[in-house]
């Protein structure tokens, strides 16, 4: 299994990120992708990768940080052995709207370096679909990546891979009232489907509420296979397929 987005670089994981990583690995966790928001997240990412064989890392600007963060920073990055794509990046409309200009020209200069040093995007979409595809719509078979934390309904899935891009499914997917999550689960093409965390948020049930790990990577497979009728094995064997083609292990 490969957890392609978790945030083991974050202050909840600051005491204990070695049993966490090793928990993974118990579970059957192959690789995960720590994925970085902001300058301080984003070295924490990379030092973890060059720390843990089985770690690699994303570099990016969240759009919660884009008044205070410069792409710039994570230029210095790029030609990293262990860097694997460029994110998080995206737009988030859920906490602000007031600056979606300035969130949209980090996002866009995000989108130029990904084209120009030929890295996948990790996107972040909060309230925010129909402004980050419309955003990434002109650069369509310019560039690949993930919506990662697919929030909304598969017509808008349907959308995502149309312009080459995967899907990324997470907890959600696991809840009762997960409706859009489990509509894209049973539907989705397998082939564009990516398993994730999002760690320490979002944890799958039986942990909803509790912090997230990747050792729970597990519960969202098997649910999304339980979901579609068909075997753990089956997702699991795909969706690491993805994994490895989109970032290029």
């Amino acid at each position: 299994m490969i957890d392609t987005h978790c945030h083991l670089n974050i202050e909840a994981f600051e005491n204990d990120t070695e049993h966490v990583i090793q928990r993974a690995i118990e579970s059957g966790i192959h690789q995960m992708i720590v994925i970085g928001i902001d300058s301080k997240s984003n070295q924490k990412a990379v030092e973890l990768a060059e720390t843990y064989e089985n770690i690699y890392a994303t570099v990016g600007i969240h759009p919660s940080v884009v008044d205070e963060e410069n792409v710039s920073s994570i230029k210095q990055y790029f030609n990293h052995p262990k860097v694997v794509a460029i994110g998080e990046c995206g737009i988030d409309l859920h906490w602000r709207k007031d600056n979606l200009e300035q969130q949209l020209k980090i996002f866009d200069e995000q989108i130029q370096l990904a084209m120009t040093y030929d890295l996948p995007l990790v996107i972040h979409t909060r309230d925010s679909f129909a402004e980050a595809y419309q955003a990434v719509l002109p650069y369509k078979g310019k560039v690949r990546g993930v919506f990662h934390c697919f929030s909304s309904t598969m017509e808008d899935a349907l959308k995502a891979i149309d312009l080459g891009f995967y899907v990324g499914l997470d907890g959600p997917v696991t809840f009762k009232n997960g409706r859009d999550a489990i509509v894209i689960a049973k539907n989705i093409p397998l082939e564009w489907l990516l398993v994730e965390t999002d760690s320490p948020y979002l944890a799958p049930t039986p942990f909803r509420g509790k912090r997230n790990e990747p050792a729970y990577l597990k519960y969202i497979i098997q649910a999304i296979a339980d979901h579609r009728g068909i075997s753990f094995e089956e997702v699991q064997q795909q969706t690491m397929k993805n994994a490895k083609q989109l970032f290029k292990f």
